[in-house]
């Protein structure tokens, strides 16, 4: 970014939603560390008051807790804010299938709600958390912006209706949104507990603790792993491009690369081996398919690069080198 978008960016007063939750919190203390005023909105339903202990005394952070759900929340947040980095949301698939209702609640009902919050406190740009998910059934790779399949979950549902809800309230009340379809975010704060934790954390705690990991099917789905700063840097390039031709998009947030399963274990065993030399021989374990999942993630980039100026700082391998780090120092 130019030394103008920075300085808009200090100049700011951001609103994070779901900033108890990996992202969220990563975002908000990059925007701390910037100069940004960030207001910080969440529930504690998936996130932690932990991720925000080093912000929360700062005297440009304000929390308020409260549900996406609740409009007069939504209301309350966005007052006065410049921009909205909209993280919340249930997340998984798995979770998705066994309870929709409350996934359609969150993900839907909840969005909806801070869309109309920010049209009516006259917010300058909404900048959303999309998902891969979105491409569903769709084989081609990689995976292209306009190019989506029949989604496979209702959490993949619920996602591609927020992208015809920005949309739409382009169209209707002229509200400036841009889409971020996240593939697979990994990296420092990722929870590694629950029933609905993501393949990394969870691995690297079990390798951690010397129990195998049980990979869904024969390890040779795929996956776009992308790193968090990545993904930060996507946010806050969205935030401020002034290029016209890129709002009101949506936007694969990946670096452009796939992993097998079978090889991201061997990556994490070659990387926790380096503090523990014992995790070489754990072995790895296999169960059946999920439902839901899709085979393969590849995203192109293309379309970041060109309107946003997107340049990805991390590979997979690069990224979990500094994740695994942050696990041992932090988790061990």
């Amino acid at each position: 970014m130019d030394t103008n978008q920075l300085e808009q960016l200090r100049s700011s007063k951001i609103l994070v939603t779901g900033a108890a939750g990996f992202i969220g919190s990563n975002l908000c203390e990059t925007l701390i560390e910037i100069g940004s005023t960030v207001v910080a909105l969440d529930n504690f339903a998936t996130g932690h008051r932990k991720n925000l202990s080093a912000i929360i005394d700062h005297a440009n952070f304000s929390f308020i807790e409260g549900d996406i759900r609740n409009l007069d929340d939504c209301n309350k947040a966005c007052k006065g804010v410049d921009f909205v980095l909209h993280q919340a949301a249930l997340g998984s698939v798995p979770r998705s299938i066994n309870d929709p209702i409350t996934s359609n609640e969150v993900n839907v009902n909840g969005f909806l709600n801070m869309l109309v919050a920010s049209r009516d406190a006259g917010v300058k740009r909404f900048v959303y958390a999309a998902s891969s998910s979105t491409y569903g059934d769709s084989k081609a790779l990689p995976k292209v912006e306009d190019k989506i399949g029949k989604p496979l979950s209702p959490y993949a549902i619920t996602k591609y209706v927020n992208e015809l809800y920005a949309d739409n309230f382009k169209k209707t009340y002229d509200l400036d949104t841009i889409g971020l379809r996240y593939f697979n975010v990994f990296g420092r704060k990722q929870d590694p507990n629950g029933a609905y934790a993501a393949v990394i954390p969870k691995f690297v705690m079990q390798f951690m603790k010397h129990e195998s990991p049980v990979i869904n099917g024969n390890g040779s789905f795929s996956r776009d792993f992308t790193y968090i700063d990545n993904v930060i840097q996507m946010n806050l390039r969205a935030m401020v491009s002034n290029n016209p031709e890129a709002l009101n998009n949506v936007y694969n947030t990946a670096f452009g690369e796939r992993t097998t399963l079978n090889e991201l274990t061997t990556l994490l065993k070659e990387n926790l081996s380096a503090y523990d030399k014992a995790i070489a021989d754990v072995e790895v374990k296999y169960g059946p398919e999920r439902k839901g999942d899709v085979p393969h993630s590849l995203a192109s980039v293309d379309k970041a690069k060109k309107l946003l100026g997107y340049a990805p700082e991390y590979d997979m391998k690069s990224g979990l080198k500094e994740a695994v780090k942050w696990y041992w120092e932090n988790l061990k």
